[in-house]
């Protein structure tokens, strides 16, 4: 992830998971079927397996998938029930892309674009490089954007059609309980260690001398740019920013709302290779160059420099949680309180309570904590608190913090006291499933489908209705 992604953007979550093939599932699979193909020696004569409305499955379609899950170890079961299972992926895609016709749903070709270089920039992150990506696909990034286009412009069709389906769908308390009866006793899934944790954070503050120090250091490496350095290879030399510095401070393309309001407020009025003033925002000091912009998104390069706190101010923060935890531990102050009262976190309002990312609720299992989190509580009784740890915050500066395990659950088997809210998501899951599959059942009605013979003896969890 960026640093400037908009603290928002981490709130998006996916819907329920119904739609199975990821984007990146679907890159790795188009960008590697030739290779896929002759590494495995499983040539095939392409046909036409499916019909949906107006879209058409190839028999390529689903061998390639076939073979890149099977390339990953992640084949479970016959050849026959997998590609079973694939080709009812891909039906409920194109029926859910036909309906956004009918619903004349738009997804601009300039969204298409922002999203696959979003998409392709964690890609090539994984690689290593551009290079090293192209190199392994036989392939350029132009000529794999070319191929991606149109399925990335599907996927994101069908995800605004499911999203419209299941918006509006709720549970009842009843519904809860109806669901959690229902689950044989043998099947209710076991629930690991889960821990709620609170914290009173300080953040020292950054001093006036080390922001002008940083700020004029910015100011003449832009002065190196504009007498004719590269603004790339300075960005690779001197950007503190981990997401993009690697690849000469270029972002892709970001939209509006995704980026800090002080930075995208600069980058939407820059020209093509104008190079901003120095500017400020949570993270840092920048520089800004507009590579490109495409309607309402743009793409920039941008080296940030980042202030830091100094030594000695973090060591009087130290000592300033030291006193707080003598008074919490000696009962002369609530650690409520003390939240109110001391922490300058952004979680002063809900008790200090920290937030997963994953889950947007306070529950945390082990393998989601923070690994300095994890290494401090596991040594902790719950109610216990703990001496003040480092920390950077979100927007990567120094700060430390005092932990408070507040509740540690037991592995445990699921129950309806005390896994109540885990328990009403996979009540509201399977309510939106549900929903999808009499949608589904009821569009292919209504919809040209057509499957050979071959796989209509596929046992497929929706009825498709098939137009003979």
């Amino acid at each position: 992830m960026n640093i400037l992604t908009n603290k928002s953007t981490l709130a998006a979550k996916g819907l329920t998971g119904i739609l199975l093939q990821s984007i990146l599932v679907i890159i790795a699979i188009t960008i590697s079927n030739t290779v896929a193909s002759q590494e495995n020696n499983e040539y095939i004569i392409d046909r036409v397996v499916a019909v949906v409305g107006n879209s058409i499955v190839l028999e390529s379609d689903i061998q390639n998938q076939y073979l890149n899950y099977r390339d990953q170890g992640a084949i479970r079961g016959s050849a026959s029930d997998i590609k079973c299972r694939i080709i009812e992926e891909i039906l409920f895609q194109k029926l859910m892309v036909a309906q956004a016709e009918v619903d004349s749903i738009v997804v601009s070709d300039v969204q298409v674009e922002a999203d696959l270089d979003r998409r392709l920039s964690g890609f090539i992150q994984q690689f290593g490089s551009q290079e090293k990506m192209e190199e392994f696909y036989g392939k350029s990034l132009i000529e794999i954007k070319k191929e991606l286009h149109k399925i990335v412009h599907e996927q994101m069709l069908a995800q605004q059609v499911q999203s419209g389906i299941v918006s509006n769908v709720d549970v009842t308390p009843s519904e809860i309980r109806s669901f959690f009866k229902s689950i044989p006793n043998d099947s209710i899934p076991q629930i690991t260690t889960e821990y709620v944790i609170a914290e009173i954070v300080k953040n020292p503050p950054i001093s006036i001398e080390e922001k002008l120090r940083v700020k004029e250091e910015l100011v003449s490496i832009r002065k190196r740019i504009l007498d004719g350095s590269s603004f790339s290879t300075l960005a690779i030399m001197y950007s503190q920013d981990p997401g993009s510095a690697s690849k000469g401070g270029e972002l892709g393309f970001y939209g509006r709302g995704q980026l800090y309001p002080e930075f995208e407020a600069v980058a939407f009025k820059l020209k093509e290779g104008e190079i901003s003033n120095v500017l400020e925002t949570e993270a840092g000091y920048h520089i800004i160059q507009m590579i490109e912009r495409k309607g309402d998104y743009v793409n920039v390069r941008h080296i940030l420099l980042a202030p830091k706190v100094s030594p000695e101010d973090l060591q009087l923060a130290k000592q300033q949680l030291d006193s707080v935890a003598m008074l919490i531990n000696s009962d002369s102050i609530t650690f409520i309180d003390a939240v109110a009262r001391f922490s300058e976190g952004e979680n002063i309002n809900n008790g200090g309570l920290i937030i997963n990312p994953y889950t947007m609720s306070t529950t945390f299992e082990a393998e989601q904590l923070d690994p300095q989190v994890s290494f401090t509580i596991e040594k902790m009784e719950v109610g216990q608190i703990s001496n003040p740890v480092p920390m950077k915050t979100e927007d990567n500066k120094d700060a430390f913090r005092i932990l408070f395990l507040k509740d540690k659950t037991v592995p445990h088997k699921a129950n309806l006291i005390d896994d109540y809210t885990k328990i009403r998501e996979w009540a509201l899951q399977n309510k939106q499933m549900e929903t999808m599959q009499e949608w589904i059942e009821d569009k292919a009605k209504d919809t040209y489908v057509k499957i050979i013979d071959e796989y209509k003896t596929c046992n497929f969890d929706n009825n498709w209705g098939y137009n003979d």
